[in-house]
């Protein structure tokens, strides 16, 4: 049974009676309905009325209006203003540029900007790796988007993902002091998008490729690589496999089971299943089993593109067909990466001792986590009202603090391993259990040790 959460929370301003019932009332309305109270708050008060906001978390827009409705219908209650509090989060945005140096005086101004500016200016020219250490390059992401493929949202274009980008840039700040910004492109053209990343990059010490569709986002981060002197990282594809690798090691630990002997099914072969498929593969599992719409994935299967084609030939070692269902059968791990309610409890139980499942798909995972608990060892979704959340906002940050400071031109394998291992290594063994795999992602002990550790796996130091 889905529960209200803070994604969707409105404050509703209502003028009621002065009487000492009155709280009590309004509070039940809301409860009665099935929101959930967050603030009770009097703006005004007078001898006969108050003017109260009443803050609650909802489950839709239809469920809003039935609060709301039953707040109006109360004897003497009357419903001046709804406020939808995450809107009023973004109006006018979530970030903005603010100069880190004064400028008080004619003196400051001609050392910032012209005449002085000119002298630095021409050193760069002379010497153009001098702009990591003159200029917001040293520190600056771009945050690369072309709106096809956001969130659980699908193809929703550049301008409806702003939000998104925004909201991971300010992560970015939060976590590791990386100046982000959006760059929200209006194609979805392959060719104009590398053409115009490689445009934009003297001003960027990174690439963060975010919410571009499979197969093009393939293609697209593997040519910008080659032809760029700076990281390129496609969160959607490696910050995801970095945190479901740190956690598989965890969860691993709490069954005292070796990689090495288990079965691992992946449901979902798109930008983040086959990014997790290719990190696992450096930990040499027994094997993996891929599976997408269609069924396991097997090399006979016609029509593969490139992508699928690798993740067919490095797969299901024991040429195993059929569904879903018949993949978990004595499986050890599930890791979901697909869509909402694909299997139940039942076909857990058919996975072998102590299975492990991670059911990523959002908002809804591919299983209840209730229903997996009946059977599973360990639990984890992407969500963050049950414990063990896989969040990419866990490696992201880091792994960028780690490149910049490292003065990375390129991203390795090991890099990724390393920002995994560093996650999972957050989590202690006094503090391992089946509902702690992974720690919080407000652990500010996070962001510093992936920093530390791609640093140090991208300078050999």
């Amino acid at each position: 049974m889905p529960v209200p959460g803070p994604g969707y929370s409105i404050t509703v301003r209502a003028e009621a009676p002065a009487a000492a019932s009155s709280a009590g009332e309004l509070t039940s309305a809301v409860g009665d309905v099935g929101g959930v109270l967050t603030a009770f708050d009097i703006v005004e008060s007078h001898h006969d009325s108050v003017v109260v906001d009443i803050s609650a978390n909802v489950l839709n827009e239809e469920h809003a209006t039935e609060v709301t409705n039953a707040l109006d219908q109360l004897d003497g209650v009357h419903v001046r203003k709804v406020s939808d509090r995450t809107f009023l989060l973004h109006l006018g945005g979530k970030l903005e540029v603010e100069s880190k140096v004064a400028l008080r005086n004619r003196d400051d101004l001609s050392r910032a900007y012209t005449p002085g500016v000119a002298r630095v200016c021409k050193a760069i020219a002379v010497n153009p790796e001098d702009a990591r250490r003159l200029t917001i390059k040293r520190n600056t992401v771009a945050v690369v988007t072309d709106g096809s493929a956001v969130l659980g949202l699908g193809n929703i274009g550049p301008a409806a993902a702003l939000p998104v980008m925004e909201g991971k840039a300010a992560l970015f700040k939060k976590f590791a002091g990386v100046d982000a910004w959006p760059v929200c492109l209006d194609t979805q053209d392959t060719e104009e998008i590398i053409r115009t990343v490689r445009a934009l990059a003297p001003v960027y010490a990174g690439v963060n490729l975010e919410d571009i569709s499979a197969p093009r986002c393939f293609e697209i981060e593997a040519r910008l690589r080659e032809s760029m002197d700076i990281p390129v990282f496609h969160d959607d594809q490696h910050g995801t496999a970095i945190v479901v690798l740190g956690a598989l090691r965890n969860a691993l630990r709490v069954v005292d089971k070796p990689i090495e002997d288990c079965r691992i099914v992946v449901c979902g072969v798109g930008a983040a299943g086959s990014a997790i498929i290719r990190l696992l593969k450096r930990k040499n599992p027994a094997d993996i089993i891929a599976v997408d719409s269609t069924g396991i994935l097997t090399t006979d299967r016609d029509g593969l593109d490139d992508n699928l084609q690798w993740v067919a030939d490095n797969t299901n070692a024991d040429v195993r067909s059929g569904t879903l269902h018949d993949a978990l059968a004595g499986a050890d791990v599930f890791i979901g990466v697909s869509v909402p309610n694909l299997i139940g409890a039942d076909q857990v139980a058919t996975m072998a001792r102590d299975p492990i499942i991670f059911a990523l798909a959002n908002p809804d995972p591919e299983i209840d986590p209730l229903e997996a608990h009946k059977h599973a060892a360990v639990v984890a979704t992407g969500r963050s009202d049950y414990p063990n959340q896989i969040n990419n906002v866990l490696a992201f940050p880091g792994m960028f603090r780690g490149l910049l400071d490292a003065h990375a031109h390129h991203i390795t394998d090991d890099m990724l391993v390393a920002a995994a291992n560093a996650i999972a290594d957050v989590v202690d063994g006094d503090r391992l259990n089946a509902s702690f795999i992974v720690p919080s992602v407000f652990d500010s002990a996070v962001a510093p040790a992936v920093a530390s550790a791609v640093k140090q796996a991208a300078t050999g130091g």
